[in-house]
């Protein structure tokens, strides 16, 4: 961006910004409207009439497609839809849905805190003491002291200055990168990089550059290459990676991003309350300084049971994002206090009951070993909670996906754009409340299943 997020959030507000024509997604779109009259001259003259403006985007037509071609299948078979699924009680270990009971893969809830009893009790504090809105931005509306709370916690478990909560990880990334960066700037991203953070900088304006996913040699020689022909330089890095279940070389990353005087931010969104003794994150597995990392981004939403984001970096930093960040802080209302409430909930049973990280492990141990075993393809995984099982061909891994959920297992389907064509395949969640006998019978049901997938002809398994 070729002014601050400041100067720029003034200047909207004054309705006087200027859009420059490099300027990003996000200043275009709150830029001034140009008179309806005024139509660029190179836009082809299609009349698509009232209600029909996107009928013919390449998005959209193609979703429409596929979701034709999805209700047919399930139509035809007979077999429940696992896409979407109505779920009639919390995002346990076993859920009730589709008229049955599920054993469940499908949840982020890596300790079993989204239905603990007393985060649910810490939701309903917050809800019964302050409503259910903050309805406002905090700067203008008076702060909640839950929130400063949690930040205070949230900073000293980082050994930084200060933490900032936010309503959502998604937009925390991409906030924060679209205030630090500018025009002048690159970020130089993992090649597995959330798209929360592509996001960030196609809001910030700034060049992006991906080095090879967790390879510290591929980063040296990028930056070797690039480093001098920016002023400001952010390294971005994840501490698990979700899609593949890999573990970020954090701190080797981050050392060699200090050698060219770079910036290092770390998502955390997987990684906190699943790595290090207590579940405190790369810092703690790593044994890292909190100064090693510039800025540490994480998740309220998975470990801790709850919903939102958070930052922990240096106190100067995180003041003027809480002041001045749009998207994260600026003009954004607040956190619901009941989810605020409910992560501290989250985060004292983290602190009073580690063994739950420690069964986390003990089953994500039992549950890998099973799949391989029995032959099943995890990928690159690296004997996370996250347990990628790849089942290439979109139809193939539907199938799998649906005939699971017909014997009573729920795991989803992941295929392009979001993983490669050919790496199309089943995510499954290990969390510390599966019962022995649920991944084990999982693991056979999982290579029974993918066996018969195999017999698909080719034909539909590339579609």
């Amino acid at each position: 961006m070729s002014e601050s997020a400041r100067d720029l959030a003034r200047k909207l507000l004054a309705g006087t910004a200027a859009t420059p024509s490099g300027a990003s997604t996000a200043q275009r779109a709150a830029a001034p409207v140009a008179p309806a009259s005024v139509a660029p001259t190179s836009a082809p003259k299609v009349r698509r009439g009232p209600g029909r403006q996107f009928a013919d985007h390449p998005e959209v037509a193609a979703a429409v497609r596929k979701w034709a071609a999805i209700d047919a299948i399930t139509e035809q078979s007979g077999m429940a839809n696992p896409l979407f699924l109505p779920r009639k009680s919390p995002n346990d270990t076993v859920i009730r849905a589709a008229d049955s009971e599920l054993v469940n893969f499908s949840a982020y809830n890596y300790l079993g805190l989204a239905n603990h009893p007393r985060v649910v009790e810490g939701a309903k504090r917050g809800l019964d003491q302050y409503g259910a809105s903050a309805a406002a931005s905090r700067i203008v509306a008076g702060e909640i002291p839950l929130y400063g709370e949690l930040e205070r916690r949230l900073a000293d478990i980082y050994q930084v200055g200060d933490a900032m909560v936010t309503t959502s990880g998604y937009l925390t990334n991409a906030g924060v990168i679209g205030f630090l960066l500018g025009e002048r700037d690159v970020a130089i991203c993992d090649a597995l990089i959330h798209g929360s953070v592509v996001s960030g900088t196609q809001w910030a304006g700034c060049r992006r550059i991906n080095f090879r996913h967790n390879d510290p040699e591929s980063l040296r020689s990028v930056l070797r290459m690039s480093r001098s022909g920016f002023d400001r330089a952010l390294v971005v890095i994840e501490g698990h990676y979700s899609m593949d279940g890999t573990v970020g070389r954090v701190d080797e990353l981050a050392a060699i991003a200090r050698e060219y005087d770079c910036a290092v931010m770390v998502d955390e969104a997987h990684s906190f309350g699943v790595f290090g003794a207590h579940g405190f994150g790369m810092r703690e597995h790593l044994s890292m300084a909190g100064s090693d990392v510039d800025i540490w981004m994480g998740t309220l939403s998975k470990a801790l049971g709850s919903c939102g984001g958070f930052i922990a970096a240096d106190a100067d930093l995180i003041r003027a994002m809480k002041a001045s960040a749009p998207g994260v802080a600026m003009l954004t209302g607040g956190p619901a206090p009941s989810t605020i409430s409910a992560a501290l909930a989250g985060l004292e049973v983290l602190v009073d009951e580690p063994e739950r990280v420690a069964r986390l492990w003990d089953n994500t141990r039992l549950f890998n070993t099973a799949l391989r075993e029995r032959g099943i393809d995890l990928g690159v995984s690296e004997g996370t909670p996250i347990c990628p099982v790849i089942v290439p061909g979109e139809m193939r891994a539907g199938f799998v996906s649906a005939t699971l959920l017909q014997r009573g297992v729920y795991a989803g389907a992941i295929s392009a754009p979001a993983v490669p064509v050919g790496k199309e395949r089943l995510r499954f969640f290990v969390t510390s409340e599966h019962t022995e006998q649920q991944l084990i019978s999982t693991a056979d049901l999982l290579a029974e299943t993918i066996a018969a997938a195999e017999q698909i002809p080719e034909h539909a398994a590339a579609v």
